[in-house]
């Protein structure tokens, strides 16, 4: 099969794909691929550092505040549109794939237009503008949340094939040894993150927390983000950081770390949720409110309404509601095993094969027709 992939700006777009692709090199199904994304956003550095072969487009998005910048994101994105014609009959790909981002839109409007097989996936529970837009145009829409299925007028295109990287997660069988945190293998750990750059408001609390944290039966992995690892560890120099507690830039390979983690506190994004569920994590979820349309508010409040996690919205969070709610799961096993099951449940562990299946019988059925 020889693929095009699209997606870019978040980690979220990016992520499912390069899952995808790492499920169909396992499954001996892709003959060749391309992603095309944009210059300056995430995907320029992930994509080549797994090996992938890039190009980029440029875009931009609208600007709700500036509607005359708008003239120029028009302009551009029918620039972006041609030249995605060109690199599409130039590779001449069996199917195209996007998964959002103002990138992805002209990649695979431009595939419509050339009657190329056609998919976008959304990540998160609610529908992003670019795909949005795409439901009008492409083959087959796949998704993860219900309630994105929701807001796709296009039924009968509907596919719920759930997130790619949930199944690879799955792949990673070897659990991180957490004496490399200068921690206890095997006893109750909680992980705290915000991401790779980290989140100010959940670094702010986790440190108000530490002299409370100090004293807890259970152990704390608290990675800060890269860019705020050293103001962190300044604000520490004089504090007593207790041998349970365990301060870190980053973690590198999470899907093995968190197969030996009791509870996780993070943001709500696309692949956290998809990793979380795969191992049935129960999670303290606090979602950032500086992303489009409060995505990721509706992404933790499907967990939560499931059992699977507990919300705090950051206006709410505080160092005693951030403590007790470690201490509910971490000191109630029975408890952590309830919301265990429950994320379990809401996971999809072969959705990098349904997503596969999904671009097979559409290609399948496009041959028919077209004989």
């Amino acid at each position: 099969m020889r693929v095009i992939f699209s997606g870019g700006g978040t980690g979220g777009h990016i992520y499912p794909i390069l899952a995808l692709i790492k499920c169909m090199k396992e499954e001996n199904v892709l003959d060749e691929v391309l992603f095309v994304g944009t210059e300056r956003g995430l995907e320029s550095k992930l994509v080549p550092a797994a090996g992938i072969a890039f190009k980029t487009l440029k875009v931009q998005g609208f600007n709700r505040k500036k509607i005359m910048t708008n003239v120029k994101t028009v302009e551009l994105f029918r620039e972006a549109t041609r030249d995605a014609k060109q690199i599409v009959a130039d590779f001449r790909p069996d199917v195209v794939v996007g998964t959002g981002g103002y990138v992805s839109a002209a990649v695979v409007y431009a595939a419509t237009k050339m009657h190329v097989p056609t998919i976008i996936h959304e990540q998160n529970s609610v529908v992003g503008l670019a795909n949005k837009f795409l439901a009008h145009f492409v083959d087959k829409v796949t998704y993860v949340f219900d309630d994105a299925a929701k807001q796709f007028p296009e039924k009968k295109k509907l596919v719920k094939t759930g997130n790619p990287r949930s199944q690879e997660v799955l792949m990673q069988l070897t659990p991180t040894d957490l004496t490399r945190f200068k921690l206890k293998n095997g006893l109750p750990t909680v992980l705290i993150f915000g991401g790779s750059r980290g989140a100010e408001r959940i670094n702010q609390t986790t440190l108000a927390a530490i002299p409370m944290l100090n004293q807890k039966p259970y152990q704390v992995i608290f990675a800060t983000g890269q860019s705020y690892y050293n103001e962190v560890k300044t604000q520490l120099a004089h504090e007593l950081i207790n041998e349970n507690i365990s301060i870190v830039p980053y973690v590198s390979d999470m899907p093995a770390l968190l197969q030996n983690i009791t509870a996780v506190i993070a943001r709500s994004g696309a692949t956290t949720i998809a990793e979380v569920t795969a191992l049935g994590v129960p999670a303290i979820l606090i979602p950032s409110p500086n992303v489009t349309h409060n995505h990721q508010m509706k992404n933790a409040l499907d967990l939560e309404h499931a059992g699977a996690a507990v919300v705090i919205a950051e206006d709410d969070l505080n160092v005693n509601n951030f403590v007790s709610s470690i201490d509910h799961i971490l000191l109630d096993s029975a408890y952590a095993d309830k919301m265990s099951r429950a994320s379990k449940d809401l996971a999809i562990t072969d959705a990098g094969s349904r997503l596969i299946k999904v671009m097979q019988d559409l290609i399948t059925s496009k041959q028919k027709i077209s004989k």
